[in-house]
């Protein structure tokens, strides 16, 4: 197994390139990589028109959005409707008339009072809007239900989304939502500029005919994915220490998904530590770490399932930081991976940061890595 060190690449283990790409900052996800780190492994390992590429940790769908640019099937897999929502919206197939004839009959309603204090929003999320704003979301959301065709609905939700976050007084602050007051622009303006940048965005992709689908899904358990049907796994599972990053997503569930109970969405690798046997090999880590890696290796052991011989396995994972000191996660991932029948052909470290406790001690470096494998046979 070689080890390489590639700063270069740091970058592109981010979701920062996305933001000027269009279709692909639809909307800002903090937590995933960028287009271009798909293409590179896209085009590595010569996948083209015809093969099948699983994310079994698709976030907002950058894999198989890339894919669709490639002509590449794709399916993407996460424990998050929201995601899920967010993913297939994306990569949909659209009739760009239909879709400007849904916005001009939107956009023709004038706004009506639309009666907060009745509607189902909760005190939490109405403190991050001012009452004007909130109305006009409600007053959208519902006209979308009432004036847009129904295959077009999900396109014109996603805008309104983005659009009531980026006219709203909410900052994400890691996991947590934080209210800063600032001037705000005025919604249904702001709205109506988005979905214009979002029809002038499908007008200047092309996308190829493929298929591309994102489900609701756990990937330690793939039962919906038949054994070895994929060319290549290239994915990114929560972050150790990062795990649970759907609290950010709150406001979002409850405006427009309110049918889902936000309680239960949770990222689901290393949250069980009750029920964790004693005498695991991971017994030298804290309780989180052992059960991050127990369930690790459930969710590598059906990539290895689903996953080609000789096809490639692509992970992006980054180390944790404890009181204790440093877990590699890169190395005992890679470890795990090699126990599954598949040859660790490298790691690369794209990024590393200082670890401290009490932010003035130093108790080592994190590192950020790929560790790309390849399935025996």
């Amino acid at each position: 197994m070689i080890v390489e060190e590639r700063y270069d690449l740091g970058k592109l283990v981010t979701f920062i390139p996305n933001r000027r790409i269009p279709i692909h900052n639809w909307f800002y996800f903090k937590e995933g990589f960028s287009r271009d780190f798909v293409s590179m492994i896209l085009n590595k390992f010569k996948i083209d028109r015809g093969k099948w590429v699983l994310d079994p940790f698709c976030g907002v769908g950058t894999t198989l959005l890339t894919c669709k640019e490639y002509g590449v099937n794709s399916i993407g897999i996460d424990v998050s409707p929201l995601m899920v929502f967010i993913s297939n919206v994306k990569v949909k197939e659209y009739d760009l008339k239909k879709l400007k004839e849904d916005a001009q009959e939107l956009f023709s309603h004038r706004i009506k009072k639309t009666d907060i204090e009745n509607s189902e929003v909760s005190s939490f999320t109405r403190r991050f809007f001012p009452p004007r704003v909130l109305k006009e979301i409600l007053f959208f959301r519902e006209k979308i239900q009432e004036a847009v065709s129904e295959e077009n609905r999900g396109f014109f939700t996603l805008g309104l989304m983005d659009s009531a976050i980026k006219c709203s007084y909410i900052y994400k602050d890691g996991g947590l939502l934080k209210i800063v007051e600032r001037p705000l622009p005025p919604l249904r303006k702001f709205y109506r500029r988005r979905i214009k940048r979002m029809l002038r965005d499908l007008e200047n992709t092309e996308l190829q005919e493929c298929f591309a689908e994102a489900i609701t899904g756990d990937a330690r358990r793939m039962e919906k994915i038949e054994d070895e049907s994929f060319d290549l796994i290239v994915t990114s599972p929560p972050y150790l220490n990062k795990i649970e990053y759907t609290k950010v997503y709150r406001v979002e569930y409850e405006l427009f998904m309110p049918n889902v109970r936000f309680g239960q969405i949770r990222s689901y690798l290393g949250i069980d530590i009750k029920k964790m046997e004693k005498g695991d090999k991971y017994g030298n880590l804290p309780p989180v770490a052992r059960a991050y890696f127990i369930d690790m290796e459930k969710a590598i052991s059906e990539m290895y399932r689903v996953l080609k011989p000789g096809g490639q396995l692509v992970l992006v994972v980054a180390g944790g930081v404890f009181p204790t000191g440093v877990v590699e996660s890169d190395y005992i991932t890679a470890r795990i991976i090699g126990e599954y029948e598949f040859e660790v052909d490298r790691i690369v470290v794209v990024n590393r940061r200082v670890a401290t406790r009490d932010r003035v001690i130093k108790i080592g470096e994190a590192r950020e890595s790929i560790i790309i494998a390849t399935k025996k046979g």
